[in-house]
């Protein structure tokens, strides 16, 4: 057993930190060995994108549940990168709304292929093992628990005499 494996939940976080830095460095490596100047950071975004066509930053931040500053500052590095571009809304001048360039378009496709080999790749990854099948499922389940009750709020319940 290792050390991680010995903690159990006291180390919950570190071990999916590890996973997800793991599972993102391969896949920055894809991206290199494919000759994609692409960033796995960047991917929501080019995601949402390639669905949407032309997309509001409120609804981009909405999406991933995140804060509109935290896309807002990607849609910025995007754009210095030429793959993204902004325009205001014709509707409503506060809203920007987020199109790929033509740039970015051509790397959205160039990416794609690694998509879809990706999913093939992780598919088979927990096809492995007998507890791997379920483990979308069972982190749904977990972040659908805690944003019921936070990790904090149930320590501070059991803690509170």
């Amino acid at each position: 057993m290792t050390f991680y494996e010995s903690l159990g939940f006291l180390v919950f976080g570190s071990r999916l930190r590890r996973l997800s830095e793991t599972f993102l460095g391969d896949v920055n490596r894809i991206y290199g060995a494919h000759k994609l100047q692409f960033d796995a950071a960047w991917f929501p975004v080019f995601y949402i994108l390639s669905r949407k066509g032309s997309v509001s930053i409120r609804d981009i931040a909405d999406e991933l549940a995140i804060s509109h500053s935290s896309v807002s500052q990607l849609v910025s590095a995007l754009q210095q990168k030429g793959l993204v571009k902004t325009t205001t809304a014709a509707d409503d001048a506060r809203r920007k709304e987020v199109q790929f360039t033509a740039k970015g378009k051509k790397l959205q496709q160039q990416i794609a292929p690694v998509w879809t080999a990706l999913t093939q790749a992780m598919e088979e990854l927990v096809e492995e093992g007998r507890h791997s099948k379920v483990l979308l499922k069972a982190i749904a389940e977990t972040e659908e628990h805690m944003a019921r009750e936070s990790v904090f709020d149930r320590v501070e319940r059991i803690m509170s005499p």
